[in-house]
């Protein structure tokens, strides 16, 4: 009888201590590959190392707006010796014209045809007002004569009064009716004339723009210093024949030694996200107390091969916001460049997106199952993705798949 007792108290026991070491197992295992969604601040950063240089080359660029006339490969026909001293208003160099002039001849004789035709729109137009207007007026004329041929007609046949009265009649509707075409044709002459006269304005307008831009071929320089060809993309210095085009305008350089750059080298993965004006934060190895914000301000478009790799690497140029006596040139520089950021936004880590059948998903904790759901989701960065629709703040997810769950339906995003 005691045995018994025993087994009826024991087995309970027993069994509620395997339960909680089964579940509390279960749980410290969700725990550990499980996250919830956080809402917050996104970045999305690339860091590359480079080096600390002096930025002693202040552009002098021909004409900016090459790119809207379709020109490019401009050679330059004349250049100041190199290392001239100049100030701010001197002559520097000066563009070959010749593609420009040819786009100028050709607006002088599109201008002249587009004037051509607004005058001859404007004869014809005024031309076929007139013959209205005399007709409008030969049938006034023709009313008069009939009215004044019905008041005479007092003592004929009542069939030829009336007969004048229809004829008055028909008269009055032609008349209101040509008054009618006369008020459209008119109206039609004039859009005419301004869709021919805004045409002349457009022409007219394309070619004060060509005509400034050829007086912009004559380069002057706006600041003092000392003149230094701008290098092409192979480090060759530009000089007389070479070409500037929309993208690389640069024709010399002033140096500028007041301000510091960092000069890097992006992989060709990386420098598809690094754009000129983004943000950047610059480290120093040697100075790690100290970071200087800085802006992307170029992007080189064609890589070349550094030694000692076997990839095409692109220049990055940053310019440093300040300066800071410790910095020198040819120190080691870390730059964090800003790509994207984005406030209050729902964010995940990657590891918890699983894709099938190009449906973006996770597996979601709903109280004590778990669901399939799917995900729209946005930019991503080494660590985290941005989640659009699809999810709540501090839902729990899985950062692994749970087992048993692989042909469970997906949840739709509706």
């Amino acid at each position: 009888m005691h045995k018994k007792r025993l087994y009826l108290v024991g087995i309970p026991i027993v069994l509620l201590l395997l339960g909680y070491f089964f579940f509390s197992a279960d749980s410290k295992e969700e725990v550990s590959v499980t996250t919830k969604v956080i809402k917050g601040e996104f970045l999305n950063e690339v860091l590359i190392s480079g080096e600390a240089q002096s930025t002693n080359l202040k552009n002098i660029d021909g004409p900016a707006n090459l790119r809207k006339f379709r020109l490019n490969n401009i050679k330059i026909q004349d250049l100041i010796p190199e290392g001239t001293v100049i100030k701010k208003g001197d002559y520097v160099g000066r563009l070959d014209p010749s593609p420009v002039n040819e786009q100028i001849i050709d607006a002088q004789l599109s201008l002249e045809n587009a004037e051509s035709k607004y005058l001859q729109e404007q004869l014809d137009t005024t031309l076929t007002l007139k013959q209205e207007r005399t007709a409008l007026k030969d049938i006034q004329f023709n009313m008069q004569e009939d009215q004044l041929e019905l008041k005479k007609s007092i003592y004929e046949s009542p069939t030829t009064i009336r007969q004048l009265e229809i004829k008055i009649e028909r008269a009055t509707r032609d008349l209101r009716e040509r008054k009618e075409d006369y008020s459209i044709k008119k109206r039609k002459a004039v859009a005419k004339m301004v869709e021919v006269g805004t045409e002349v304005s457009k022409i007219r307008a394309k070619l004060d723009d060509l005509i400034a831009l050829q007086k912009s071929f004559t380069i002057h320089s706006d600041a003092n210093g000392m003149v230094t060809y701008a290098k092409n993309w192979d480090g060759s210095k530009k000089k007389v024949g070479s070409d500037i085009n929309a993208w690389n305008l640069t024709i010399a350089t002033l140096p500028d030694l007041t301000k510091m750059e960092s000069k890097t080298y992006s992989n060709e993965v990386d420098i598809r996200k690094i754009s000129k004006g983004q943000t950047v934060l610059v480290g120093f190895d040697a100075f790690p107390e100290i970071t200087i914000e800085g802006v992307v301000t170029s992007v080189a478009n064609v890589g070349e091969n550094k030694k000692g790799s076997d990839i095409n690497l692109f220049q990055v140029l940053i310019k440093l916001n300040e300066t800071n006596p410790n910095i020198r040139p040819g120190m080691t520089t870390s730059n964090r460049i800003l790509i994207q950021k984005e406030e209050n936004v729902l964010m995940i880590p990657l590891e918890a997106v699983f894709t099938k059948d190009s449906i973006n998903y996770v597996y979601s904790a709903s109280g004590f199952s778990i669901d399939k759901k799917q995900v729209e989701l946005g930019e991503s960065n080494d660590d985290v993705i941005i989640v659009k629709r699809g999810l709540s703040e501090k839902d729990v997810v899985y950062l692994s798949k749970p087992e048993g769950l692989e042909d469970k339906n997906i949840a739709q995003i509706r």
